[in-house]
């Protein structure tokens, strides 16, 4: 990196950049806090909120009206923590450039929260005060994981009744696992909730409940209660951050005094490390925390600079490994994270810049396609609106109007810099549905949606029934195919009939089988000849297909041996039980033999495929299919019949408790006995309890089942 790695005409140095989300379980408060962040910056002038279908990030039609994020929506604003008496933040008066990134909460939309993670550089996790960690939550957890992103919690919804800010605390280190300390903690609760303690300055922000939406407040002495809240939050700070960080822990140790600004410095290195969870407090409907949470997100998540520089592999070389070094005079190198048809301006490609810089004119060259393509148009998004221009620099988000050839996950860079970015990783469909066109003139624009669709939405895939020739259409679940219908009608004027929801099973094999194939057609003149022999182990769950090649002495000639691998994977896709694709095997290719007229790719190719049929009837082949997690909060009088209609539908109780005096009952249910649930758990309930879901995991069908599963494949007609 060069010592200097800002451009001097870019507008706001790297170091006071941040790349943020803001993530969490459906309806925790993401895009309402969202919404203040943008007000409270000066970025909007007049806060909407998310029941009336007004707010900034949430701009597509099915969002207004169902009130759920569906797509991610990127904005952009400036931030300046104001000078305020006997506190110390780490960035006083410096303005700062925040990128922030709202996802949906819906597990439907899992695969927008995974493409933002993979690309930012922290996150707002954003809980219930009075549901704390809830499944989705998990889900989020897990995936800012597996992308080492660090994090910050607010615990919004402060002002509802049974909120228990300690309670949601305890939950965050219990149920994830962190070391979480508390920075803002809420000075009452429900009705009475009035400000923060900052812990660290200890001092009290008291908010105004004024007509000008909270964004007035006091910084005063803590009152003799709130002290010694404040002394103790306090020592559990010292002393997380002396375990994590070996400056403040030496000083520690020695028994030296440690400042407010290096216990804050100590912080945000621990932070930024993933060691530490910092937490705040609040309402951000109520207007009351969102400030100083602002100040966190500065004081304690990383600049682009602070960030494990971004690591690929070359194209030609995989095991070489290449660096893209946060740097405005490096080469150019992106990833490219979502597809987006836009009404006005047509397709763009929205990237993450992780080295160099790229204008209007320039060349990008994506060496997945070996292609280059001149750049039109470069946008700055602010939700649905577009801000021309000229340059992108290291550490930025933008949008380039109309390139071509692009998918979720390309990287996007200089010619001379061939580098391979590791694409974010999506979950397979579980559900599916056909679909036809009312009238023979929406064909045509029907399979043009729903291409644009697939190509925006990687979970989302389009294939056609062999058998029936049916359009089949799966994804994340029922609303998320929903939202695609809806889509379909008002985005490309396609008015289609659906089928009743089909499950996406899975088969797999549970015992080690040999499999020989011949593919012979010799009946004068050229023929077709190939001979493989194989064997198929189970492999362990989610590790999909595995192959290896020991084939010795020229059985099968080096040519072919890409057609039998061809072979192994198309076989894949159709399993002998019912049809369906087969997972988790590793397939070991042996032998053969050839001819050295009558052999070719495609008599590999087709005896690899009847090797692998032939081995699968013998390896005791079962079905699989998709269980969900599912979540049920109930009146406890209810609770009993919950769970006893839940039994019914072959789930597993897995925990049971309550909160705020309502029962909560998690059990694992097979997906094919949830259609239906939202309707029946509201008649059980009288309209009292809700339920969340989400996929679990893959797990063997009874076999009393799977006979109907059978005899229904493929007979779902169209309604």
């Amino acid at each position: 990196m060069s010592d200097n790695p800002n451009s001097p005409n870019r507008p706001y140095p790297l170091d006071r950049t941040r790349n943020i989300g803001i993530a969490a379980h459906i309806d925790a408060g993401k895009t309402t806090l969202t919404e203040r962040i943008l007000f409270y910056t000066g970025m909007i002038h007049k806060i909407g909120e998310v029941h009336d279908g007004a707010t900034t990030t949430d701009h597509m039609e099915q969002e207004r009206e169902r009130g759920i994020t569906i797509t991610s929506a990127a904005v952009t604003c400036e931030w300046v923590q104001k000078k305020n008496e006997g506190v110390v933040k780490l960035f006083e008066e410096q303005k700062q450039r925040v990128n922030i990134i709202d996802t949906p909460g819906h597990v439907d939309f899992t695969a927008e929260v995974e493409r933002s993670l993979r690309v930012l550089d922290g996150t707002i996790v954003v809980f219930c005060g009075v549901a704390g960690v809830q499944p989705q939550t998990e889900t989020v957890w897990r995936q800012a994981t597996k992308y080492n992103v660090p994090r910050i919690v607010f615990v919004n919804k402060m002002d509802r009744v049974g909120a228990d800010f300690e309670s949601v605390v305890g939950e965050v280190r219990d149920k994830l696992g962190v070391t979480a300390v508390r920075i803002l903690i809420p000075i009452g609760a429900e009705d009475h909730l009035k400000g923060q303690i900052d812990v660290l300055n200890k001092k009290a922000v008291v908010y105004s409940d004024d007509e000008n939406f909270g964004s007035t407040f006091e910084v005063k002495e803590l009152d003799a209660e709130q002290a010694a809240i404040a002394e103790e939050a306090y020592a559990e700070i010292v002393e997380a951050v002396a375990d994590a960080d070996d400056e403040i822990g030496e000083k520690f140790l020695m028994e030296e005094e440690i400042s407010i600004k290096e216990l804050k410095q100590g912080l945000r290195r621990a932070t930024i490390a993933n060691k530490i969870v910092p937490i705040a407090g609040g309402s951000a409907f109520k207007n009351k925390g969102v400030q100083f949470l602002v100040d966190a997100v500065v004081d304690y998540l990383p600049s682009p600079l602070e960030i494990p520089a971004a690591k690929g592999q070359d194209p030609e070389d995989g095991d070489k490994e290449l660096i893209a070094e946060t740097d405005d005079n490096g080469k150019f190198c992106s990833l490219a994270f979502k597809l987006w048809a836009d009404k006005y301006v047509g397709k763009l490609v929205f990237f993450r810049v992780y080295s160099g810089t790229i204008s209007k004119g320039d060349t990008v060259y994506n060496p997945r396609t070996r292609k280059r393509e001149r750049i039109g148009r470069l946008i700055q998004m602010q939700a649905d609106k577009h801000q021309e221009i000229e340059t992108c620099y290291s550490g930025d988000i933008a949008a380039i109007v109309g390139i071509k050839n692009v998918t979720t996950g390309d990287t996007l860079c200089d010619e001379s810099f061939d580098i391979l970015l590791e694409p974010p990783s999506f979950p397979e469909p579980v559900i599916a549905m056909a679909v036809e066109p009312k009238t023979k003139v929406d064909q045509e624009k029907m399979s043009t949606g729903l291409g644009r669709l697939m190509e925006e939405d990687p979970t989302f895939v389009v294939k056609t029934d062999e058998e029936t020739g049916q359009t089949i259409i799966a994804g994340m679940g029922e609303l998320h195919l929903e939202v695609i219908i809806d889509r379909l009608r008002r985005e490309f004027s396609v008015e289609a009939n659906v089928g009743k929801p089909q499950i996406a099973y899975r088969e797999t094999i549970t015992k080690p089988a040999p499999g020989e194939g011949v593919l012979k057609k010799q009946t004068g003149g050229r023929g077709q000849y190939g001979h493989v022999v194989l064997d198929i182990t189970p492999n362990e769950k989610g590790k999909g297909l595995t192959t290896e090649n020991n084939v010795v002495g020229g059985a099968i000639p080096k040519e072919y041996i890409n057609a039998v691998m061809n072979g192994v994977e198309e076989s894949m896709t159709n399993g002998i039980i019912a049809g369906y694709p087969v997972v988790d095997v590793h397939v070991n290719v042996k032998d053969g033999s050839y001819h050295e007229v009558d052999s070719n790719e495609n008599a590999f190719k087709m005896a690899a495929i009847f090797a692998m049929k032939d081995a699968f009837k013998k390896a005791k082949t079962i079905l699989l299919e998709p269980i969900m997690d599912v979540e049920v909060t109930t009146p406890e009088e209810h609770q009993g019949d919950v769970m006893g209609d839940l039994n019914r539908r072959r789930g597993q109780i897995q925990e049971m408790g309550t909160k705020a005096n309502v029962a909560i009952v998690r059990a694992k249910v097979p997906l094919s006995e949830m259609f239906g649930y939202s309707t029946d758990v509201r008649t059980i309930s009288s309209g009292r309890a809700s339920y969340t879901m989400e996929p679990s995991s893959f797990e063997p069908v009874p076999q009393n089942i799977v006979e109907d599963i059978i005899k229904d494949r493929g007979t779902a007609a169209v309604a």
